[in-house]
């Protein structure tokens, strides 16, 4: 049985050419060289791998595993000659078929989804809070809801598309969108109703099984856990830990909060949207108002929200901590589009974040010696 508030999370990233930073189809050689040590799986593409944590109790026994994560699959990947890239969309060449992953599920999907599955080869991060029930896993997801575009802009990672800035901090969350379960879950009444819409889209054949429901937030179909699925990958390490510790602390307030307020989907997609395009560095929609805001103060708002909970698993001056580091140094999106501007070279854009994916696997995480506890 899952206990309650535990953490875990998936990391995607991809597998690039350490000559020519192009993505290259070493799926099925990185896992074989990674072994059975860890969770490690692959994804849509064969450019793509998966590395989950076990099921965390604290802030630093998560850093830890995710750090063992991205070392154990560093180290596979040189052994299959290639390289660890972690960012939304690859910054150079493309991660798409042909060739897809030789995976009859992958088959049946690219029959059933057609072109759709083309240009799909992009990386997020998956979280996983343990929750008491399913209830409690949709009362999380309801009051998750105004806040998912927040989420999106502080993992903003995937802004370069072939050598060139597309324009948007998250062009993976558009590229995304492309299905017709993903993005924003709907307002859920119950354990009962989701289970019903899942139902009725397994019928009219939307989705061929529970796994392909890609809203960004779903009740697990199996354990009691709630699963956040709505950010990039971050560059660092320590990145996708503060977002991970972020989501279960929000997850535990609400479950202990009234109910959630709603919002209107035309806004929530609305602040999607601008999430995407501007990221942590710009502007933002706020969903409950349609005011136009700065996203920082929306991010510090959701930190604020989640301090009690923060502050019982030791994280609250780490978290606080980072947002002001991106106040400074900007968000992955914009560290892109500063190495892009550089040099003419757009391969040393994918030096720099080849280095980020695993700088934090020589460092080390700060969090066990970082200060922690006690209010700002």
């Amino acid at each position: 049985m899952t206990e309650t508030w535990t953490v875990g999370v998936e990391q995607e990233l991809f597998l690039v050419d350490p000559t020519t930073r192009r993505p290259v189809p070493c799926a099925e050689a990185v896992t074989q060289h990674a072994g059975a040590r860890l969770d490690v799986q692959r994804e849509l593409t064969p450019f793509q791998i998966e590395v989950a944590t076990p099921v965390c109790h604290t802030a630093g026994e998560l850093a830890e595993q995710v750090v063992l994560g991205r070392a154990h699959l560093a180290k596979a990947a040189h052994a299959a000659g290639c390289r660890l890239l972690a960012s939304g969309v690859p910054p150079v060449g493309t991660a798409g078929p042909p060739p897809g992953t030789d995976d009859p599920r992958y088959r049946l999907m690219e029959y059933s989804h057609r072109k759709l599955l083309g240009g799909q080869g992009v990386c997020g991060l998956h979280v996983h809070v343990g929750v008491p029930d399913r209830d409690t896993a949709v009362r999380v997801s309801n009051a998750l809801r105004p806040w998912l575009p927040t989420l999106l802009a502080l993992s903003a990672n995937s802004p370069i598309v072939s050598a060139e800035d597309s324009g948007y901090a998250s062009w993976r969350s558009i590229v995304w969108s492309r299905w017709p379960v993903g993005g924003p879950p709907p307002h859920l009444e119950s354990g009962e109703h989701y289970d019903h819409l899942v139902h009725t889209l397994l019928q009219t054949e939307v989705l061929l099984d529970v796994n392909m429901v890609y809203w960004d937030v779903r009740p697990s179909s199996h354990v009691p856990t709630v699963e956040v699925r709505v950010a990039d990958i971050p560059q660092t390490a320590h990145e996708t830990v503060v977002i991970a510790e972020l989501i279960r602390a929000f997850a535990r307030t609400a479950a202990e909060s009234p109910d959630a307020e709603r919002v209107d989907d035309v806004l929530l997609r609305a602040a999607y949207w601008r999430a995407a395009r501007d990221g942590y560095d710009g502007l933002a929609v706020d969903p409950r108002t349609g005011a136009l805001v700065q996203a920082r103060r929306l991010a510090a708002e959701l930190v604020e929200r989640s301090a009690g909970a923060l502050r019982d698993a030791g994280s609250l001056n780490t978290v606080t901590d980072h947002l002001e580091w991106l106040r400074t140094n900007g968000s992955g999106a914009a560290r892109q589009r500063r190495a892009l501007g550089a040099s003419a070279d757009p391969r040393e854009l994918v030096d720099q974040v080849m280095a980020a994916t695993v700088t934090d696997v020589r460092s080390g995480l700060p969090w066990s010696t970082h200060r922690t506890g006690g209010a700002r």
